[in-house]
């Protein structure tokens, strides 16, 4: 059975964020998901989780420490002097995530850089997550390092192709390092879905889907998501399947139209 989460940065934002948990538990949901958490109250947070019968599925690695945000927003990954800093910001994060009931924690690597080899970048990008997976393992959280198009919404970013993105996992070997493979970048980026989907389940972390083109519900554009929904049921993934696109029309008919299709 696949288990849908609103991504609710981007669906139900006709209503104010402290409002869309109670729009997500009207449309029959029982998880939602956000990016930063740094700039949220969390509190707030817990209490709407709570009082709505939520799960939190996941949110991104940040940090509110003065010292470690900068150096971990500016040097991501990729920079081997920004490890220390990452591994800071995934203690932080798996703290608050521990105190929400969060199993997962979004990685993004950064932009592709031009004074090293992209052979070191992909090195420098093993080797931080080997220190943050150690960091996430020990408290009890995953962290999903996920690829993005280049092509038209994340120019210059480093980790474009899936094939790349499971081959750091397993070089990185460690339970609490794995993919986040979301559809609509990957269709964008290079397809074979469905293979890519089964083939890979067993490093699969979590999943995003969206439609090609425009990043609106499934079955606005080109992916046949029964037969993508389909696919993921049958690989043994179990994770969560977040819904991070801009709804056509209102987030509510978007998300009960979603709903249908997974079910079939």
């Amino acid at each position: 059975m696949i288990r849908l989460s609103a991504c609710i940065e981007m669906l139900f934002r006709e209503h104010p964020f402290e409002e869309r948990f109670a729009a997500a538990k009207a449309c029959g949901l029982s998880a939602i998901e956000f990016w930063g958490w740094e700039n949220k109250d969390v509190g707030v947070v817990k209490e709407r989780l709570s009082e709505h019968g939520l799960e939190l599925a996941a949110f991104c690695v940040g940090s509110r420490d003065p010292e470690i945000a900068p150096e971990w927003n500016k040097k991501r990954l990729s920079d081997r002097t920004g490890i220390k800093a990452f591994a800071k910001a995934v203690r932080e994060s798996a703290e608050v995530a521990n105190s929400l009931g969060c199993n997962t924690l979004i990685v993004t690597c950064g932009q592709a850089r031009d004074d090293i080899t992209r052979a070191e970048q992909h090195t420098n990008i093993v080797l931080a997550l080997r220190a943050g997976g150690e960091v996430a393992g020990e408290l009890g959280v995953t962290l999903v390092l996920e690829p993005l198009n280049v092509l038209c919404d994340h120019r210059g970013y480093f980790l474009s192709s899936s094939y790349e993105g499971f081959g750091i996992v397993e070089e990185v070997d460690s339970p609490a390092v794995k993919l986040l493979y979301d559809v609509y970048h990957q269709q964008i980026t290079e397809g074979n879905l469905i293979s890519n989907i089964k083939k890979h389940a067993h490093l699969i972390g979590h999943i995003h889907i969206a439609d090609v083109p425009g990043r609106h519900q499934p079955g606005t554009g080109e992916i046949n998501y029964k037969n993508v929904f389909a696919a993921i049921g049958s690989s043994g993934y179990d994770g969560f399947v977040g819904m991070e696109f801009s709804p056509v029309g209102a987030s509510a008919d978007a998300v009960k139209e979603t709903l249908e299709l997974a079910r079939h």
